[in-house]
Parts: structure tokens; sequence; C-alpha cells
């Protein structure tokens, strides 16, 4: 039986919110929270909620609203309703989005840092290492 928010007293409404935000804030890992809300939300809802977050990040970034409802294929009332949580005093939206931001650039460093083009110099050094130990060697003694 569906039960509508407005119809739970103030009580049971701290109490169950309380429950959901101690049980986010137990998990330590990605994968634990990815799986967390793999069994807490249908894929549908994650994929919604993920879309709310990325036209937050749009918003912030004062991308227009016609470029995000072409790209994203959303509608105004989405958009206006993430805009107004966005002006909310609350700021949970735009303190996820800053940490997405720079969970997004490391990982984007770690990517450009692990590239090494195969036809370089460096690239041959770390594709056959007995052949450059020589170089390899002096490169570390260097470093330090």
């Amino acid at each position: 039986m569906k039960v509508r928010s407005r119809k739970i007293d103030n009580k049971e409404k701290i109490e169950y919110l309380d429950a959901l935000y101690t049980a986010v804030e137990s998990l330590r890992s990605r994968e634990e929270v990815k799986n967390f809300l793999r069994d807490l939300l249908t894929e549908g809802e994650r994929i919604m909620i993920g879309r709310r977050i990325v036209i937050a990040k749009r918003l912030l970034d004062e991308e227009p609203y016609e470029q995000i409802i072409r790209e994203m294929r959303v509608g105004p009332d989405t958009i206006m309703r993430v805009h107004r949580w966005l002006e909310d005093d609350v700021g949970g939206y735009e303190k996820a989005v800053k940490k997405l931001e720079k969970v997004l650039e490391s990982r984007q460093e770690k990517i450009n840092r692990a590239y090494v083009d195969p036809f370089s110099f460096e690239g041959l050094k770390k594709r056959y290492p007995l052949h450059f130990f020589l170089f390899n060697l002096f490169d570390r003694l260097n470093k330090k």
C-alpha cells in the first residue's frame, strides 16, 4: 500500500529520513554507494537523479536553458525545479556539484598522466623496459 508523505507525521518522517541519511553516511567507497543505490532505487530513478545532478552542474556553469533542454531532452519544468533547488539556502546541490567537479577533474588528470604516446621515446621505454634498463635506472636515480 502506497502512503503519501503528507500523511506521515513529523516524528516518523524524521525517523525515516535519519535512517536514510545515516545509511548513506556509513558507506565508505564508491562501490558501496553504487551497490546501495542499485538495491534501493530502480534504474530509472537512478538515471533521473543523475540527470538532475548534471542539469544542476550545467546551470552552475551558466549554460542557457534552451541548450540544456535541447541536448538533454528535458522539459523546462525540470530545469526550473532544479534551478529553484539551487537557489535554496541549504546549498546541498551546489556542494555536491562542486565535489563532483573535483572528482571528475582528478579522474581526468589520472587518465592524462597514464596515457603515453606508444610511439614516443617514453612509450617505447614503458613497453620494452628491459631494452631501456639503463635509461630507466638513470631516470629513477635522477628523480631521487
